[in-house]
């Protein structure tokens, strides 16, 4: 399937992509989200095979572009999803995985980063990427970090940035990089 928003490759074949860096320094008070009308659940996902991981991040990523965990290995795959710092949260609607969420505990307790985040194609538009995304700040807090991080790109969908934003994340930082796209296998 090809990207929702195609970057426009430079004379290389480059993605020219800019990354904004946000944080949310204090803990946000509860917002009133409707829970998805259909059965739900979320479920950690404890040490996840890499087989399973890498159907989550390629469903919830594919349309965005998401490429930096389809160059690792298996084995480094492995290693991330085995460690003790790395949890991942599995959105079920109707009992299919309707999204993700990895938080990683490696600079904790100064911060908690909400790594990847997003809702699978055919669910988006239902919202329940509010109610999905307000649940992972949730979880990221029971720990009391710091403050929470995640960051977005030109590549992601229109409104990951403005809801980041609406739930308390404040941009800190940007960067302009470029992306050598992979082949798909």
């Amino acid at each position: 399937m090809p990207l929702k928003r195609k970057p426009i490759a430079n004379q290389d074949g480059l993605w020219p992509v800019t990354i904004t860096y946000l944080k949310m320094f204090e803990k946000p008070h509860p917002q009133q989200i409707p829970s998805p009308s259909a059965p739900h659940a979320i479920l950690r996902a404890e040490k996840p095979t890499v087989a399973f991981y890498r159907f989550l991040y390629d469903a919830v990523g594919r349309d965005w572009g998401w490429l930096d965990r389809k160059k690792l290995s298996n084995d480094e795959l492995k290693e991330i999803m085995e460690d003790k710092d790395t949890e991942v949260y599995v959105l079920y609607i109707r009992g299919v995985p309707a999204g993700y969420a990895e938080l990683n505990y490696k600079k904790f307790p100064q911060s908690v980063d909400l790594a990847y985040f997003g809702i699978m194609p055919e669910f988006i538009g239902m919202k329940i990427g509010p109610y999905f995304l307000n649940w992972a700040i949730a979880q990221a807090w029971t720990r009391a970090p710091a403050d929470i991080t995640v960051n977005t790109c030109t590549l992601d969908h229109p409104k990951a940035l403005p809801l980041y934003q609406r739930f308390g994340f404040v941009p800190c930082d940007q960067s302009n990089i470029l992306i050598d796209p992979i082949e798909e296998d």
